[in-house]
């Protein structure tokens, strides 16, 4: 099947952690045979904006066409401003960017449309279904639900890309449930995650940690920019305050956007990593923490309560209560009580319940 995947985020050449979730879909998608093609619609802005989110980092400079995992990607430009002021000039923007879009596609034309997050590039991914009448679907990964629902300039617009889409995919029961609880009636909805694999090279099984009892070294793993508020740098330094007071000698980095293979090597030295967000789609950096073998001591955000043991996972978290999950989690034996990830986040299952979604959808029209 010929599909155009559409998406706000998708790495960048100078921000290759932007956005990788995407990649390794499109990525999936090219290997389960489908012919896969990328628009990354990029809003305008100048240097000294991309401070104001870590996402928009190398959003300023980034080329209208470059290369990332063999797959062409074309950048266009739309015109937004902070908040969203004015969604209807946000909307025709990117809406305007179709004919450029035909012109970088030649006689090429997709069956249907993928559009990872809906605000702003579902307003496109509409358009283009319209256009060219075929099917297009919305990928929601958390903020869209989370902040953008709610929003008091996009929530209704937001709400018309639920309704309109011909499928809608969350990636994970809690944004599907907090979206059927704020009233909105979506044609077909069907939870999909992410998928986590790790290759070879930095799969290690996880191993009980060694050393003298809080007279040690310990590298914590703070797994995200600390810029981004959703995050709670703050929480975990307090954690990190907290076990030191215990005699540990405390070491803690952070991720900004450094490329997924770094990622991966800072997690395989860390001792613990540790999440303490306030919200999460996943997180995908939980998983694959621990497939690099390191413990994960979290906040009850995403899916982690469904694979952590249950004294890793906090609801009401607190600097005391996560310094004790790390203590536990250093003290566990992970050869007696180790952690596997569900079946149905692997590539296989997650590949066979996009096959039956794009099946459904082709036999429909």
């Amino acid at each position: 099947m010929r599909i155009l995947l559409v998406t706000l985020l998708h790495p960048l050449p100078t921000n290759a952690a932007r956005g990788a979730f995407v990649a390794d879909h499109a990525q999936l998608l090219r290997d389960m045979g489908h012919d896969v093609r990328i628009v990354n619609p990029l809003p305008r802005l100048l240097k000294y904006m991309e401070q104001s989110r870590s996402t928009l980092t190398g959003v300023a400079k980034a080329p209208k066409h470059f290369e990332h995992n063999e797959f062409n990607i074309f950048a266009p430009r739309y015109v937004a401003y902070t908040d969203h002021p004015y969604p209807w000039l946000t909307s025709r923007s990117i809406r305007n960017r179709q004919r450029a879009i035909e012109k970088w596609l030649g006689g090429w034309r997709p069956e249907h449309i993928v559009a990872h997050t809906l605000w702003p590039v579902g307003e496109l991914a509409r358009s283009l279904s319209k256009r060219w009448k075929v099917p297009w679907t919305g990928v929601v990964h958390g903020h869209d639900v989370d902040v953008g629902l709610s929003h008091s300039t996009t929530g209704k617009r937001i709400k018309s890309l639920m309704k309109s889409a011909d499928s809608m995919v969350f990636v994970s029961d809690r944004l599907r449930t907090s979206t059927e609880e704020q009233g909105v009636i979506i044609k077909k909805a069907r939870t999909i995650p992410c998928h986590s694999e790790m290759d070879d090279e930095w799969a290690r099984p996880m191993k009980k940690w060694k050393g003298r009892w809080r007279r040690e070294a310990i590298d914590i793993l703070f797994p995200a920019d600390p810029r981004r508020p959703e995050k709670n740098h703050y929480l975990a330094l307090q954690v990190g305050e907290i076990l030191e007071q215990r005699g540990w000698i405390v070491g803690m980095t952070t991720l900004k956007q450094q490329p997924r293979s770094i990622v991966w090597d800072r997690m395989i030295v860390a001792d613990v990593t540790l999440i303490t967000s306030h919200r999460e789609s996943g997180p995908l950096v939980a998983r694959e923490s621990i497939l690099c073998g390191t413990p994960v001591v979290s906040t009850n955000v995403g899916d982690v309560a469904t694979y952590l043991p249950k004294e890793l996972v906090h609801s009401q978290p607190s600097p005391e209560r996560l310094a004790d999950a790390c203590e536990a989690a250093l003290q566990t034996d992970w050869d007696s009580s180790p952690v596997t990830l569900p079946q149905w986040m692997s590539s296989s299952s997650v590949s066979q319940q996009w096959s039956s979604l794009l099946q459904n959808l082709e036999e429909e029209e």
